[in-house]
């Protein structure tokens, strides 16, 4: 076979989480497709169903796709499940497809499901002859994809957008109620863009995002130190409220016996650890209340998990452009002849991105982009928040109005605290 339209059909299909816009990309796949004399067969449930040889979907017509750019969630659902793990896996996906005359696939998700399309495609060319085109058009609220600086994946926007509502409401509570600290861990498997993205967005009192360590492994203790001395500032300006968003990539990127003491252990389809099962915000609580009650601060702290509230969301304005853009894009790039690269937009025009030039030459996955912390967005971002700095090193008037609000001298206060700001060692 070496015609790639051999069966004149299009299948769409979703993978991963779900995330503000799915809609509009099968709304637009779906019209472009038949406008141009296609079949469009939508694909319950990402590659569960053909990682077992099997097909189930349903026929898709423009009367059926006609307003639902406008609804979150997924008519098509989602899953997880990663053909990936085995040539088995692999070879029934291609059967599957080929037996229904699926002869171009459209994956809508994040890096897993690029990664996805990649290795079916592949396969499908390298291992059984079948000219199998492939195109990923990129979803997820993490907005961690390795699309070029500034240019988002789509559902971020409405997801940061209702977060920072969200965060707000959480805000003017902590003012109202003038005694107590939100404690908010946000979504970002890996990366923390939703996280700051909310935090600046909402004006939350400082923001932690696993890029700060630059890489190195984080230490839960120093989390909790540097939301304790964020606090005591804040006590020192005469104010025991605030909100602190956590993001949960810090924990990927925590030290063996820290993931342990969380509990964490179990992994995904895709070998990411599993963090849905952990409740990072209450473990985070109450090693923080256990601190500072020990220095002799008493401040009420309430734990909040963010994320599963955002992912179905309506999309906004935004994300509904953008998603009818990308769709319609995906569907002419593989009319066209192309396969085996992830849509983009930039610059008003269509860049499609391959696959190969994505995948990271050491994991031989697909890249993830990490919050550049050196930029002027998160250099911006950073002076907003009230936390120990650097610039306080040298002013022990500033440390000692903090060291007043414990039960700690200024020195012991220097020597507990002092690493946060490179004046002391670690102390654990």
């Amino acid at each position: 076979m070496n015609d790639a339209n051999w069966g004149g059909k299009i299948g769409v299909l979703v993978g991963g989480g779900p995330a503000p816009g799915i809609n509009g990309v099968i709304h637009s796949v779906t019209i472009e497709a038949i406008t141009n004399g296609l079949e469009v067969i939508g694909i319950y449930d990402g590659f569960k169903h053909l990682m077992d040889g099997k097909l189930v979907s349903t026929p898709l017509t423009i009367r059926d796709v006609s307003r639902i750019h406008l609804d979150g969630g997924s008519i098509l659902r989602t899953s997880r499940a990663n053909p990936a793990k085995t040539p088995d896996a692999l070879r029934n996906c291609v059967t599957a497809l080929m037996n229904a005359g699926i002869s171009n696939l459209v994956g809508i998700g994040g890096d897993d499901t690029a990664y996805s399309l990649y290795k079916v495609t592949e396969y499908a060319r390298k291992e059984m002859g079948i000219p199998i085109r492939s195109v990923h058009v990129p979803k997820t609220i993490d907005n961690d994809l390795p699309l070029p600086e500034g240019i988002p994946t789509f559902g971020y926007e409405t997801a940061r957008e209702l977060g920072t509502r969200i965060v707000m409401t959480f805000m003017e509570d902590a003012k109202t109620s003038g005694q107590h600290w939100f404690l908010v861990v946000t979504m970002g498997r890996k990366a923390g863009h939703l996280a700051l993205g909310i935090g600046k967005s909402s004006g939350a009192t400082l923001t932690l995002i696993p890029e700060e360590w630059r890489g190195e492994p984080i230490r839960l203790q120093e989390v909790v130190d540097t939301l304790a001395t964020a606090i005591l500032l804040r006590l020192a300006e005469g104010k025991n409220y605030g909100v602190a968003l956590i993001a949960e990539g810090i924990m990927e990127h925590l030290l063996d016996e820290d993931l342990e003491a969380v509990g964490l252990g179990q992994r995904d389809e895709y070998g990411h650890i599993w963090l849905a099962d952990v409740n990072f915000a209450d473990t985070i609580k109450r090693m923080l209340a256990g601190d500072l009650k020990a220095l002799g601060v008493q401040v009420k702290l309430v734990d909040k998990e963010l994320g599963y509230e955002l992912r179905c969301a309506a999309p906004i304005a935004y994300d509904i452009d953008y998603t009818r853009s990308l769709g319609e894009a995906a569907v002419s790039f593989l009319l066209a002849g192309g396969s085996n690269a992830t849509i983009s937009l930039q610059q008003n025009q269509v860049v499609p991105m391959p696959f190969e030039e994505m995948i990271d030459s050491t994991t031989k996955r697909i890249e993830v982009r990490m919050v550049n912390i050196d930029s002027f967005t998160y250099r911006s971002a950073y002076k907003f928040m009230i936390r120990l700095k650097p610039q306080h090193a040298r002013d022990d008037l500033f440390l000692a109005r903090m060291a007043m609000q414990t039960n700690l001298t200024l020195d012991a206060f220097k020597a507990r605290y002092g690493y946060l700001i490179k004046i002391a060692p670690r102390p654990f």
